[in-house]
């Protein structure tokens, strides 16, 4: 194994489409990140494949920023340490719907339980006709594709380059950025098929770069949009920019962690 970088943060967003929260440490599952989109709303107009109300059709949605309610039942599996002790290492119990009990700060500060009818009216406006919205919960990250989005600081900085804009690395909505140790921006492309080791316990296939869409033209701070954004992106670079993984070992990490390419 080689280190090709560390971890530059770690991000999770309980609420899809909706603002993200920044960790301090994050336990990575099978299913992804503990705590990562574990709602959404369905909207019906949305088509069957893809049932969700998101940033694509009411841009607003990223001014939202939800928290857990309880956030220390939220961070990691409550028997993760007596599970760890067990050799070779067993899977821990994940916590009940009960503990991740979402607010939810709308745009103009008001603070609203996620299942709040007034919140659902809300995220309506403008595009009522259309889209009748039921909030769904589940355990498992209802992610666009792969459990764990990866995104490296260099892809970011040599996009700001060639589009002229400082780019936010909160546009790319990933779980891990990270610092590379080649200064080749989309370096994380050629993690893929390859298995990544990060702190003590997690490794992470690398299955496929990531496809972008509409997300990636909204100002995180304001939700405006800058079509010319995704236009240069698919000139450039195909529309992709990123990479999808899916968990082969569970574990703890933090920024700073190494990574290492198996």
């Amino acid at each position: 194994m080689r280190v090709v970088g560390k971890i530059e943060s770690l991000w999770r967003y309980p609420v899809k489409s909706m603002g993200g929260e920044e960790l301090q440490e994050a336990f990575v599952g099978f299913p992804g990140v503990y705590g990562d989109r574990l709602y959404a709303f369905r909207s019906s107009a949305a088509p069957k494949g893809f049932p969700w109300l998101t940033g694509r059709e009411q841009e607003a949605m990223l001014l939202y920023r939800p928290r857990y309610r309880h956030l220390e039942r939220t961070k990691k599996p409550g028997n993760l340490a007596e599970a760890e002790a067990i050799g070779p290492g067993l899977t821990p119990v994940y916590a009940d719907l009960s503990d991740f009990v979402v607010d939810v700060e709308t745009p103009a500060g008001e603070r609203l339980a996620i299942d709040d009818p007034r919140l659902r009216s809300m995220l309506r406006e403008g595009i009522r006709d259309r889209h009748e919205l039921t909030l769904l919960r589940s355990h498992r990250a209802m992610t666009d594709c792969r459990p764990v989005s990866i995104f490296s600081m260099q892809t970011v900085r040599q996009l700001s380059k060639e589009f002229g804009i400082d780019l936010d690395k909160r546009r790319f909505r990933a779980n891990l950025y990270v610092e590379l140790e080649s200064v080749n921006a989309f370096g994380e492309d050629e993690f893929v098929g390859r298995t990544l080791r990060i702190g003590a316990k997690t490794a992470i296939a690398v299955v496929k770069r990531d496809s972008r869409c509409k997300m990636i033209t909204l100002d995180p701070d304001t939700a405006q949009p800058n079509p010319e954004v995704m236009r240069r992106l698919t000139r450039g670079h195909e529309g992709m920019a990123g990479i999808y993984g899916a968990v082969l070992a569970e574990g703890t990490i933090r920024p700073g962690d190494e990574i290492a390419l198996d």
